[in-house]
């Protein structure tokens, strides 16, 4: 059971057809660690969705599942499940992808320097983990960008909090007040960018975001990784390449994006704009999928990439249902 601090905090997890055994390893750890988990299904395959189904029927005293039936994306699947949670009377949600695996203490953890930050005054966006992914064995710095460059933030000790200027979604431990503030997630961004728009946009609105080094998961980052001179770094399908140089794009039109943020993310996008059309396989599909996502991008054009797309104007960031 979930010990007393964690009776206000809901686990929001999307999946889109997971790993049976990985996914009730996450359900088991998370039922020690959270007071309720809302499981919202983006489309998973029938074969995966029956695992699915019974590993929330064995813990339906703790796990709500809602199959939406179809991949509406990642934003969308997390507003649902958000709304669930708050409806519920969730005081802080934990997002959570399918394939992440939180160590025992991580949300206690989390739990506790989001408190401790709060109690100094601070209006907090959201606190989140270190994640290692195993199949690189590097774990992502946490990352902040000031005086036009990018600086990665070391975690000397268990005790360091770095403030960042976002976090990845999965891990992220966000307050009911800062949802409140700052609003949903960018469903038209569909999957790729909406934690950094969010992260951006709580930023903006005064709310601040903090990593939390004594807090650790595991978690996959992207497909299988590229192996160039030893170093393994991340993979994507053409198609989240697609969607990553599209809202990266996308994102760089607004005003209230800080300009230096712009200028070092549209040079790391270019870095790997010629990494991966080098050495993601197949060449010519990767390399298209990225120039027709920032001609989307830079046009206003969103969505699902199969799907009807939107105009930039009719697509402000949203807010909190009530």
């Amino acid at each position: 059971m979930p010990g007393e601090a964690a009776t206000g905090t809901h686990a929001v997890i999307v999946t889109f057809s997971p790993d049976g055994e990985r996914f009730e390893r996450q359900a088991a750890t998370l039922a020690r660690q959270v007071a309720k988990a809302v499981v919202v299904d983006n489309g998973s395959t029938p074969q995966a969705l029956a695992r699915l189904r019974a590993t929330c029927a064995a813990r339906a005293d703790h796990i709500t599942l809602i199959e939406l039936g179809e991949n509406r994306g990642i934003a969308a699947a997390q507003n649902v499940g958000i709304g669930r949670a708050l409806t519920a009377g969730a005081e802080r949600i934990l997002l959570m992808d399918h394939d992440s695996l939180p160590d025992d203490r991580m949300v206690a953890r989390l739990e506790a320097a989001l408190a401790a930050l709060r109690a100094t005054g601070l209006k907090v966006a959201a606190v989140g983990p270190r994640y290692l992914d195993a199949r690189q064995d590097n774990p992502p710095p946490f990352i902040r960008v000031r005086g036009g460059r990018l600086h990665r933030l070391p975690c000397p000790s268990a005790e360091t909090v770095n403030e960042v200027d976002y976090l990845i979604a999965s891990g992220s431990l966000i307050p009911r007040e800062a949802l409140e503030a700052v609003g949903m997630m960018n469903e038209a961004l569909f999957i790729d960018y909406v934690d950094i728009e969010w992260g951006l946009r709580a930023r903006g609105r005064g709310f601040l975001s903090y990593g939390v080094c004594g807090a650790t998961m595991s978690h996959d980052l992207g497909e299988q990784p590229i192996v160039v001179l030893g170093r393994a770094l991340p993979s994507h399908s053409p198609m989240r390449h697609y969607y990553h140089f599209r809202n990266a794009a996308w994102l760089f039109r607004f005003g209230d994006v800080p300009r230096e943020w712009k200028f070092v993310d549209c040079y790391r996008l270019g870095l790997r704009f010629g990494f991966y059309a080098i050495f993601a396989k197949p060449r010519p599909a990767h390399v298209r999928a990225m120039i027709t996502g920032l001609r989307d991008g830079l046009r206003g054009r969103l969505g699902p990439a199969a799907g009807p797309r939107f105009a930039t104007a009719s697509l402000r960031p949203p807010g909190l249902e009530p």
